[in-house]
């Protein structure tokens, strides 16, 4: 694209720019259509105009209209305002679109006067032990169901193995939901508990890499009882996981099925996610160190395993001066 000095072009042709631009450099599909999502909604708002005539005061005058004013159309029918995290987001994609336009128009990156909305993080409550013994024993049978003409009764369940073979995975691996949804068969190695994360829209794991991730003998026992009836077990292109109509599951069908096991085991508050947070606190509190639980979640920075690190009472500082090559070889 040709440098625009004047920042004379419009803002519905910067657009799509930026998102070749995105898509070129590798960006999870996911967050190109984040980011085109909303960077659309911004050009509804404010109004197709030259991208150089936009200021900061637009931009944070549409903060506060999306932070007061605007009433998001949810899919349940309810309303209510954005969540902070959503009016975050909001802002890091004005400022990867406008860190962008800066390089490639020479436009001013006007987000640099935008302050950030706040995020108030809320506590991280893993699951117990005692939680995740009650699903697992939930996915095995129904719920008592109960009848004038006879005695109350429960039903084997018929994807009983594969639903503890999904709960044992994600508290054995840290998995994100997507990075589930998108394994396949030949990803895993059952004989030695290796599982291969791929990056992308293949493999969903973020930052434009993957990693490898391990099974220990308890999931790898539930996931070869799962995977033996399957006629397609021995294709590595077929999904791990399989939903009621032979379909790779998807975040939203994933979490929906965590939360049914949930609520028949009696358990609150229980999401993909949380099974992740579990792994990581879990991990620590049995004498992993924050190093290497980096790499198996698969975090650029040590940000988040320090607030993990944080919660399990471990302190990095300390495991760092144990994990030092300068001090341990005394160099």
């Amino acid at each position: 694209m040709n440098r625009s000095p004047s920042g004379s072009l419009f803002l519905s042709k910067a657009i799509p720019g930026f998102i070749n631009y995105k898509t070129a450099e590798g960006l999870a599909l996911r967050t190109i259509d984040s980011h085109e999502r909303l960077l659309n909604k911004w050009l509804e708002h404010i109004g197709d105009q030259e991208i150089g005539k936009i200021t900061a005061q637009d931009v944070v005058a549409y903060l506060s209209w999306l932070r007061n004013e605007y009433t998001p159309r949810r899919y349940n029918g309810k309303t209510h305002p954005l969540s902070p995290k959503s009016l975050r987001n909001v802002w890091v994609t004005l400022s990867s679109f406008y860190s962008w336009a800066a390089q490639e128009l020479g436009v001013a990156q006007i987000m640099k006067s935008v302050p950030a909305p706040r995020i108030n993080k809320t506590p991280i409550e893993p699951l117990t032990q005692e939680e995740v013994e009650r699903m697992l024993k939930a996915c095995i049978n129904s719920r008592e169901a109960r009848t004038r003409n006879r005695r109350s009764f429960t039903m084997r369940l018929r994807f009983c193995h594969r639903d503890q073979a999904i709960i044992l995975t994600l508290i054995d691996t840290g998995l994100r939901a997507m990075e589930l949804c998108k394994l396949l068969i030949g990803n895993i190695d059952l004989k030695i508990g290796r599982v291969e994360v791929k990056h992308g829209v293949i493999g969903g794991a973020k930052g434009g890499k993957g990693r490898t991730v391990y099974l220990g003998k308890t999931t790898r026992k539930a996931l070869w009882r799962y995977l033996v009836d399957r006629e397609d077990a021995d294709d590595p292109d077929a999904p791990v996981f399989l939903d009621q109509h032979g379909r790779h599951f998807n975040p939203g069908s994933l979490r929906q099925l965590i939360k049914d096991i949930a609520d028949r085991a009696g358990v609150r508050d229980a999401y993909p996610h949380k099974f992740r947070h579990t792994f990581a606190i879990t991990y620590l509190r049995s004498g992993g160190d924050i190093f290497t639980l980096q790499s198996l979640l698969g975090h650029s920075s040590l940000e988040m395993v320090r607030h993990y690190a944080q919660i399990a009472e471990i302190d990095v500082a300390q495991a760092h001066h144990k994990a030092s090559p300068a001090d341990n070889w005394r160099l």
